[in-house]
């Protein structure tokens, strides 16, 4: 298993669990910006600092993968918290709920 520093949530590079060593599952800061704007493209998204909250959360989540992604839906975490729609699939209680703040 490969892993090196990477990640705006200070987490190791890794690969996956289901793949070779050749396969890393973490996604560029550029990429992942790329990402998040074709997602919220035709969508309704959060102010900034909504978005910054809902970050947040998910960086404190035990639930966050290699930094980028939820092991509850599977989804990429700064994809799903730009947009307005998305909730948080933590189970029981959402932690983006003002409550958990």
């Amino acid at each position: 298993m490969s892993t090196s520093d990477s990640s705006q949530f200070g987490t190791k590079q890794e690969s996956c669990k289901g793949c070779s060593d050749q396969h890393v599952v973490n996604i560029s800061e550029s990429k992942m910006a790329r990402l998040v704007e074709i997602a919220s493209r035709s969508r309704p998204v959060v102010q900034d600092e909504e978005y910054e909250r809902r970050l947040s959360s998910c960086a404190d989540c035990p639930g966050l993968q290699y930094g980028t992604t939820c092991r509850y839906c599977g989804c990429l975490v700064q994809v799903r918290a730009k947009l307005v729609e998305s909730i948080c699939p933590f189970p029981y209680e959402s932690r983006w709920s003002s409550s958990n703040v």
